[in-house]
């Protein structure tokens, strides 16, 4: 069940860094899109790894069809929930609160300076493309991105040496369904003691309160 939550930590990390980039002001022609579908694409040593997500605000929503498992964040609740459909069942974890508020920041954290390098076409949007340098724990860290400027929204980030690449396809921004972000009827909770952050996790038999 551990190896779960760590899936779960990954996904939070790729999502962070991908989506909580920043943008142009000079050229943004509008808000991020606050609420939007899409298919999250990571791609590192080789192997790439998909995800359809959702977003709207307080509310953030991976499926993973290879891990047969989904992650919803709800900030609102300050909770996060790991759901393994085949078994019907969830695990729970409390103290989320800062994630959605990280992923909808105008700038990457840490981010020192941005330079334009040109203009591309990523998963059919126009997109102007940034070489991004950033600073964290004393280490310099280079990024390219990726910014679609019909959407005002970060479509693709990389490492500059081309050691991972995150891409965002089939992007459908529009109002998401609440039911989304739930648990869905009939699950159940199970639990492990000792595991941070008050962890539940199902156990056949304790119903969903």
């Amino acid at each position: 069940m551990k190896s779960a939550w760590l899936k779960v930590a990954l996904v939070f990390c790729v999502f962070l860094m991908a989506a909580g980039c920043g943008k142009d002001k000079e050229i943004a022609k509008g808000p991020m899109p606050q609420e939007f579908s899409a298919t999250m694409a990571s791609t590192s040593a080789g192997q790439t790894i998909t995800s359809k997500i959702y977003m709207k605000p307080g509310k953030f929503r991976a499926d993973s069809e290879m891990a047969g498992s989904s992650t919803i964040v709800r900030q609102d609740l300050n909770k996060a929930w790991t759901i393994m459909t085949s078994q019907k069942t969830y695990m729970e974890m409390e103290g989320v609160s800062d994630i959605q508020h990280q992923t909808i920041s105008e700038t990457v954290k840490g981010e020192v300076s941005r330079k334009e390098l040109g203009r591309e076409t990523v998963a059919g949007h126009s997109a102007i493309k940034y070489e991004l340098t950033t600073k964290a724990d004393g280490k310099v860290v280079i990024l390219h991105q990726w910014w679609a400027t019909d959407i005002n929204f970060p479509v693709k980030t990389a490492a500059d040496d081309g050691s991972w690449v995150m891409e965002y396809r089939d992007i459908n921004i529009g109002s998401q369904p609440d039911s989304l972000f739930d648990i869905p009827s009939g699950y159940q909770k199970l639990s492990i003691p000792g595991l941070p952050g008050g962890m539940k996790i199902g156990i056949p038999g304790e119903g969903k309160k």
